[in-house]
Order: structure tokens, then sequence, then C-alpha cells
């Protein structure tokens, strides 16, 4: 079978391609028809500009053609004999790229049935809910925590409102837009500040009662940001970097984590150490899943831009040239032919 797909043929070029796919499935995999692709912008257009540190997983990635994505909701069509709990007909969320039609291994199907009440338009935030919600528990919160979380783009915006969802005590958030703020706002943050973590420090203090934070989120993947947050978490706090640098050379410590003992946790996709085991992407998805349905944490309201497929050329040297004015930015695969 032949699927159309999102391939950067070169550094900062996109287009649709065809790609041929084998007609049937192996027995622990499933065909998947894709509803709709979420683009994870910050991955996303570090593989677009091809530009990363040498020896890091980045430099992995810079090679042509290479084709994007790993959020993905839509209808499996055929299905393995070996693959469990899955029908034809019925929807899933896996980590897909952007494709009209996958071929996915089981093990990369993360929500294996969407409930009916759940949106594609919701359902395909759901990997980026397993991102975020893997560097939440890494933080290791405790009930009266006072957090600080600078970067609200998609992955920001989801931190926030675990935070308020976990019921800690302040969620202040920072960022250079006050469109974003703005949205924070409204999804559950205590408290704003718009402009440079490197000016936030009055603000944080101000806010609580003449304190740091306990818990500091860098959620915005540049390494400038590092040495501007430290200063921003109380002595013996933390520090979550859930954003990941391609340029971890640049970042640099500052006397926070010797001197007040600071405390520097990395987080990655769903990698969870022996005490988190037991959450595997599956049961965050439904863990995520649970909380839209109860209205714990929306997203219907967090997507800035659909896109038909065809449209990709244009997407990403947009994105590029300002993704601040953007939240959510998917692909519409209904429209794969316009």
């Amino acid at each position: 079978m032949i699927t159309r797909k999102v391939a950067f043929t070169d550094r900062e070029q996109a287009a649709l391609v065809e790609v041929e796919l084998p007609d049937q499935p192996k027995p622990d995999e499933i065909i998947l028809q894709a509803s709709r692709t979420l683009i994870s912008t910050g991955t996303e257009l570090v593989c677009f500009r091809g530009e990363a540190d040498e020896g890091t997983h980045w430099a992995t990635f810079m090679h042509w053609p290479q084709y994007p994505g790993y959020s993905a909701v839509g209808t499996a069509i055929a299905v393995g004999e070996q693959v469990e709990g899955i029908e034809v007909g019925q929807r899933v969320v896996t980590t897909s790229n952007h494709s009209e039609y996958s071929i996915v291994k089981a093990d990369r199907i993360w929500g294996p049935s969407v409930p009916d009440a759940i949106s594609d338009d919701e359902a395909v935030w759901a990997v980026l809910g397993v991102i975020t919600q893997t560097g939440v528990r890494m933080a290791e919160h405790v009930m009266g925590d006072r957090v600080v979380v600078i970067g609200l783009g998609p992955l920001g915006q989801l931190v926030v409102q675990y935070l308020r969802a976990m019921g800690m005590r302040e969620v202040l958030a920072v960022d250079m837009d006050q469109g974003r703020l703005d949205v924070a706002l409204e999804h559950g943050a205590t408290g704003g500040f718009c402009g440079s973590a490197a000016d936030a420090k009055d603000f944080v203090l101000e806010r609580l009662g003449g304190e740091l934070a306990d818990v500091v989120y860098d959620v915005t993947g540049h390494w400038s940001v590092l040495p501007l947050a430290l200063p921003l978490a109380r002595d013996h706090g933390k520090l979550l970097l859930l954003g990941d640098s391609p340029f971890p050379t640049r970042q640099h410590l500052t006397y926070d984590v010797v001197s007040r003992q600071v405390r520097i946790i990395g987080s990655r996709s769903s990698w969870l150490g022996p005490a988190h085991s037991m959450w595997t992407p599956q049961r965050m998805v439904d863990l995520f899943l649970t909380y839209l349905q109860r209205g714990e944490m929306r997203v219907s309201d967090l997507t800035s831009h659909t896109f038909a497929p065809l449209e990709c050329s244009e997407v990403y040297p947009m994105l590029l040239a300002d993704r601040t004015k953007t939240l959510a930015v998917m692909y519409d695969w209904t429209r794969v032919g316009d």
C-alpha cells in the first residue's frame, strides 16, 4: 500500500511524499489510518534546522530524508494476530509519525482504546501528556509545593495543568509572550510573569512571601535558560529540565548548584526509574484521558493551527520564524487530498 507522509527532505526543506508500506501487519503490529497528528514544535524544529552538538542523541537525527512526528490518533484498519485488546475499527493513540497510514508495533500503541467522549483533537495530545507526566513524576512533589514553570508552549501548558490537578499551592508561570501566559492563567496557573526568567526573581519572591520555589521547571529546551532558572529555586530545591537542548555544551551551571545545593533533574519521554515503573505509557495515557473526561485538564481550546498535510512545506518555516504565536499545531489527515 502507498501512504503519504511528511518528510524533511533536506535542511529546512519539508514535503509530503509517497512511501510504500506492507499490505498486511506482522503478528505484533497494526496498521493505523491517522485522523490527526500533533506537531512537537520543539523537537521537530530542531530536526528541521538540522543543527545539534556532536555526540548528542539529536545528532543521530541529522540525516535526510527524515520523517518527523510522534503523536498520532487514528483507526486500526488491520490488526496482527498477536495484538491483544485492539480490534479493527478501534480508535488508538500511537507514537507514529506524520503519515496517512502507519505500521505500528504493539508496544508503540500508548492509547489502545480512546473513549467515545474524547475527540480526535483532544486524544492526539496524549503522547505529549505522557512526556510531561513523566517529568512531573520525576520531580516527586509533596503536598504544599510552590512551583515555577518557565516556557508555556504545549508542554509547559500541560505541566501547569498537571500541577494544578495535583493540588500544588502555587503554580507560577513565566513566558516572554503574554498570549501564552494568559492561556496558562486560564488553565490553572496561580500567577504569571511576562518577560525573561532573568528578571523573574523579584516576582517569585513577592508571590511566595519572600521565599523561592520548591521546584522550577525549564520547559523551553533553550540552552540559555538553565542559568536563569536555577536562581529561582530555593536552597535544596529542584530544577526539572523537561526541555532538551540540542546544544548542551552551551549550557552552564551557576553557584546555585553547589553553594545552595539546588538539584537538577533531567526528564525525557517516558523513561522512568524503578520507583515509578508501574507507570507505563499506556497507564499514563489512561490517566491523562481520565483527567480530560473529568474536566480536571483541558486541551480542547489549546489548538492554534490545523493544517492539511500538503501545507507542510509552509508550516515549518512559519514555526521557525516565530513559534511564540502558536500553541498546538496539528495535521488533519481527513484533508490529505486538499
